[in-house]
């Protein structure tokens, strides 16, 4: 299971309630623990758990750079103070977000007790003052749906950003010679985003293979489990080849400390092992550990990002765009030799020949329909955008390898984006309809989000929680 932790501070600002204050922060910390969200409080800084003093504040930020949480949330309990907030999200560095309860009717006599929106438009003013990227969830009561709704968006826009911010790579050899498509600038990657790639040859995987078979155990359980799971069209030694080539493959991920891999799948590989990597990759793809083909890079980052914001519900997919629906005018195939976690299709995968080698390893499969969401993350000259948008699995005619015929809303835009760039004829699925979450994201990873159908004003008014 994903886990995120929030800095809790609750703020406020002394010349309004502070009893009201210090009730809300009981009520808010009371909603988040039945929505088992894991927090760090203020409760041993003051007696009121509440942050409104400069001293506390440095013990606060103290205490959250130890915890190492991976969100900040500032309620504000009534106006808040807008500096600290702002010195507080500023020396933290993590995503953040803002939100006070709905005020309730003033007394007869007039008196307001809270003035929490008035706060709110504060500390937006004053955080964009010290350039902080802030995500602002309505104002609202602490039993909306919005409220649960916005909470779990924000936890899987950490999971996001927490993600870029640690992406390690491991490069299985470097990209084949034709795909000028999958190059990338790794000195690039590395100033700008802190992305590292780990590069190892051929010959070292080779040997890492050798390894797992002579250990054998590991090697036997991916046999067995392949057995189980898919309907084998191979020969005994190529299934054995599969396993071992998965297992090689984890152990050099483990080594690097990388939590990704883009590998070249062909040929030098075939050569030496005599198979395709689609299985193996689909394999670690169903651990939630993407391998995506053809050295491609900037398609691993993609994959992590998905995954990311996906918590961890349902695994993510590599996959080309390829051909037009012959009957769906606006359909499109996606699909790719074999790469695909079963853990997604909607039949028992068969292992057996990819589509266009004449080697064994690769799957077949047709992935389950429903609502997906389509992602790119890619960049060149100097500049990086996230391609993003939804889709919907439908019927269309049967094909080799792992596949899913999509809709969209108009493909001919979407084709225009890929082809006018920087987009590549890679992109990553997920059964699940995370666009608003990456679109969010994009704002505290540096990245310009790019929506393929024009549904920004849809995206931002989720956002605001209508």
């Amino acid at each position: 299971m994903v886990k995120i932790k929030l800095g809790y501070a609750p703020t406020r600002r002394s010349i309004f309630s502070a009893p009201d204050a210090v009730k809300y922060r009981g009520l808010t910390r009371q909603r988040l623990e039945e929505l088992g969200v894991e927090f760090v409080d203020i409760d041993d800084i003051n007696e009121e758990g509440l942050l409104y003093d400069e001293n506390d504040r440095l013990k606060i930020v103290e205490k959250f750079k130890k915890e190492k949480i991976d969100g900040l949330f500032l309620p504000h309990c009534n106006f808040g103070t807008e500096y600290l907030c702002a010195r507080l999200a500023k020396d933290m560095g993590v995503p953040v977000l803002l939100w006070g309860p709905l005020d309730e009717r003033p007394e007869p006599n007039g008196v307001r007790l809270r003035d929490t929106q008035c706060g709110l438009f504060a500390t937006g003013k004053v955080l964009r003052r010290f350039q902080v990227p802030f995500t602002y969830m309505t104002n609202c009561r602490l039993s909306d749906p919005v409220f649960e709704r916005g909470i779990r968006d924000f936890l899987a826009v950490c999971n996001i950003v927490k993600t870029f911010r640690h992406i390690r790579i491991l490069q299985i050899a470097p990209r084949p010679y034709d795909f000028w498509t999958t190059m990338c600038n790794e000195g690039e990657l590395l100033e700008k985003f802190n992305i590292q790639l780990s590069p190892i040859p051929m010959p070292e995987l080779m040997d890492a293979v050798k390894a797992a078979k002579e250990e054998g155990t590991e090697v036997q359980k991916v046999v067995a489990y392949c057995r189980e799971k898919m309907e084998i069209k191979v020969k005994d030694d190529e299934l054995e080849n599969v396993a071992a080539l998965k297992v090689g493959m984890s152990n050099l991920i483990k080594k690097y400390g990388c939590n990704a891999a883009a590998i070249q799948c062909w040929n030098a590989l075939q050569s030496e092992l005599g198979i395709m990597p689609c299985a193996a990759n689909a394999l670690l793809n169903d651990e939630g550990i993407p391998v995506v083909c053809e050295t491609d890079i900037h398609g691993a980052i993609t994959a992590l990002l998905v995954e990311a914001a996906g918590m961890g519900e349902t695994r993510s997919f590599f996959a080309d765009w390829t051909i037009r629906h012959p009957d769906i005018e606006n359909g499109e195939l996606l699909q790719h030799c074999g790469p695909w976690p079963i853990s997604i299709a909607k039949e028992k995968a068969q292992l057996t020949y990819p589509l266009a080698f004449d080697h064994p390893g690769s799957l077949t499969a047709e992935a389950r329909h429903g609502d997906v969401t389509l992602c790119r993350f890619d960049g060149d000259n100097g500049e990086y955008s996230m391609l993003l948008g939804n889709a919907k699995g439908v019927e269309g005619p049967r094909c080799m390898g792992t596949y899913l015929w999509i809709e969209v809303e108009n493909i001919k835009r979407l084709e225009a984006k890929v082809v006018e760039g920087p987009y590549i004829h890679h992109c990553v699925g997920i059964h699940k309809n995370v666009v608003p979450v990456l679109y969010e994201a994009c704002k505290y990873i540096g990245v310009k989000p790019d929506l393929y159908d024009p549904i920004e004003e849809e995206v931002k008014a989720y956002l605001r929680g209508e």
